[in-house]
């Protein structure tokens, strides 16, 4: 089985910015295809991730989403989720747009930086896949892991 890269997308609007930090957040520690599955399910319950409704979402919602059956019902994920939201609610009002802050700090590395520390649930990696899905200049991924000292998983 052959793995490709992901695929990217030209962002229309913050709703595409958080689906994509969304799957950063919900996929580590489960199968691809588990992530998936759930998908659907997730997107009609953080209401097609329009990021203004989700950084509304009180406790109780948040309560309900963890009895939901159509989601990942890890509870520091969903609380991740409504935090992410209002981050880039925030982030998008301050800079104008959510791309220009992407923009705004000179070079990946510092933009990983950045998204770790305002980000829930975000790490080296979910960086990494959340910069390269929505179009962001990234490293090749072989030079990415090398940097890292990881070995880079190329199927072949």
């Amino acid at each position: 089985m052959t793995m490709e890269a992901p695929k990217q997308i030209e962002p229309k609007g913050l709703p595409d910015y958080l689906e994509v930090l969304s799957k950063s957040v919900f996929q580590p520690g489960m199968s691809w295809r588990g992530g998936e599955a759930k998908w659907p399910g997730i997107t009609e319950a953080f209401k097609n991730f329009d990021a203004e409704a989700v950084a509304q979402f009180t406790e109780t919602d948040v309560d309900a989403l963890a009895n939901d059956t159509r989601v990942i019902r890890n509870r520091r994920k969903l609380d991740a989720t409504v935090h992410n939201a209002q981050q880039m609610v925030e982030l998008e009002r301050e800079h104008g747009s959510f791309k220009a802050y992407l923009g705004s700090h000179g070079d990946f590395e510092e933009t990983v930086k950045d998204l770790r520390k305002r980000f829930k649930f975000v790490g080296d990696m979910g960086a990494y896949h959340f910069l390269y899905v929505v179009g962001e200049d990234v490293p090749s991924y072989v030079d990415w892991c090398v940097s890292r000292g990881r070995t880079p998983h190329i199927p072949g």
